[in-house]
């Protein structure tokens, strides 16, 4: 039973810890939608996809008014789309994220993610073409979201796809330079890629998940770090307990608001995703948790120890609060959208190197990363691939989102504005990487690919 402490104490987390529900996303399969008339195809989405998301929004605002828990976004994922669009006979795939965003629109939610193709082992023409129409799908578009995996731990890494990715990332920036080089910040490249992430820009629905589906993601750094400011100097035992104590509760808050949202729209609940997302806003910092650690700031040494200890932490406390826990589940380290590591990274405190090696031990990868405008795709290719291979080797999940800052420098400051921040152009090597990109080929699965 709920006691009254519980209950104050979770109004002050929300009132004080800037605590909320970062994200309800409703999964949305689009296989029936297939047709070999590509504007048939894109007449079934939009239909299906405002059908079943037609009260979505409503009901999120009347969970958050009713309960006093401020939900953020309401979203949509949808079937990667490469595979939707395959029957139909078009190289126009622009169109099918044009329909995907009239139905966000129609429908009220902030983003739909599943503009994506998978391609870890090879290609289809499907994800070729969709591949080629990503830069002007996406400024072209107000919502949509794109993601491609191009590696795995059963598969190996598509090396051939990392290089296209590395050109499309710098043709997306181009397109998109006038509006901050944003259509980037609407792009991510993965392996491992989870098949019910409710988090933007990566999420999609995938082909094993329910006909419809409801996926929650939490958020609470600012609760992490004030229950940490209450065990200062005391040992790493007691900062993990802490954590999941905390964690724990969050999901808890997390679970109450899927389950409600499952029942009011008819949908089966699938997972929380209690991944640590900050925000600009002062307070709302995983960077201000590791400091809170005893790190100086965010790049120090310990910074990924420190991490680490963070991480696992959160995911253990989850895991006791409800058996759903899915999605990415950690902390991400977004340098736009996390005010600290932003100003770490602006004073070269946070280097691309140190983050590198953060993403380890977290749930993403490099995230909303800036770097010079003239940054060569086969740089940016092997970028991707490094972290591909963190995610590979690991058996986690790893991502790149990177905005080259078109006619910006090191130094030089971009602004999305909005809960994406701004970003500091950061230096990124310029040794030449062309000729390993230029092998192309699948690095091979790992010898652990083998279990089963």
């Amino acid at each position: 039973m709920i006691g009254n402490k519980e209950i104050l104490e979770t109004i002050r987390m929300i009132q004080e810890d800037k605590l909320d529900i970062r994200t309800i996303t409703m999964g949305i399969t689009l296989l029936d939608c297939a047709d070999s008339d590509p504007s048939a195809a894109c007449r079934k989405i939009y239909d299906k996809i405002t059908r079943r998301a037609e009260k979505l929004v409503r009901t999120g605002e009347d969970i958050e008014r009713e309960y006093g828990i401020p939900i953020i976004n309401k979203r949509i994922s949808v079937t990667p789309i490469a595979m939707v669009a395959a029957a139909s006979d078009t190289d126009k795939y622009v169109d099918f994220a044009l329909a995907l965003d009239k139905a966000a629109a129609t429908t009220g939610v902030n983003f739909i993610g599943g503009f994506s193709a998978l391609v870890q082992k090879g290609y289809s023409d499907s994800a070729i073409k969709l591949i080629n129409s990503i830069p002007e799908a996406l400024t072209s578009t107000d919502r949509v979201c794109a993601s491609v995996n191009v590696g795995s731990t059963q598969a190996g890494i598509n090396m051939d796809a990392v290089r296209r990715m590395g050109e499309v990332i710098v043709e997306t920036s181009r397109m998109s330079a006038g509006c901050a080089c944003n259509g980037c910040a609407k792009l991510v490249v993965f392996c491992n890629a989870p098949n019910d992430n409710p988090f933007m820009a990566g999420a999609f629905h995938g082909v094993g998940e329910p006909e419809c589906v409801i996926n929650v993601g939490v958020s609470g750094p600012g609760v992490v770090k004030r229950a940490l400011e209450r065990v200062k100097g005391q040992d790493f035992t007691t900062v993990s307990e802490t954590i999941k104590k905390t964690a724990f509760k969050v999901t808890r808050m997390g679970q109450l608001v899927a389950s409600e949202a499952s029942s009011r729209l008819g949908v089966p609940f699938g997972i929380v995703d209690l991944s640590l997302a900050p925000t600009p806003a002062v307070g709302d910092s995983v960077a201000e948790i590791l400091m809170e650690m005893g790190i100086e700031k965010a790049g120090a040494c310990g910074t990924t120890a420190a991490l680490a200890i963070l991480n696992d932490a959160v995911k253990k406390g989850g895991a006791m609060a409800s058996s759903s826990v899915g999605g990415l589940s950690g902390a991400f380290i977004p340098v736009s959208e996390d005010n600290q590591m932003l100003a770490a990274a602006a004073d070269g405190s946070l280097t691309l190197e140190r983050l590198e090696a953060m993403t380890a031990v977290c749930s993403v990868g490099l995230d909303m990363v800036v770097v010079p405008g003239d940054t060569p795709a086969t740089t940016i290719s092997a970028m991707i691939a490094d972290e591909m291979a963190i995610g590979m080797i690991n058996t986690k999940t790893t991502a790149v989102r990177v905005i080259p800052a078109m006619g910006m420098q090191v130094g030089d400051t971009l602004e999305f504005g909005g809960l994406l921040g701004s970003g500091p152009v950061m230096k990124i090597s310029t040794l030449d990487s062309s000729e390993f990109i230029a092998r192309g080929g699948r690095i091979p699965a790992p010898l652990n690919s083998l279990k089963n």
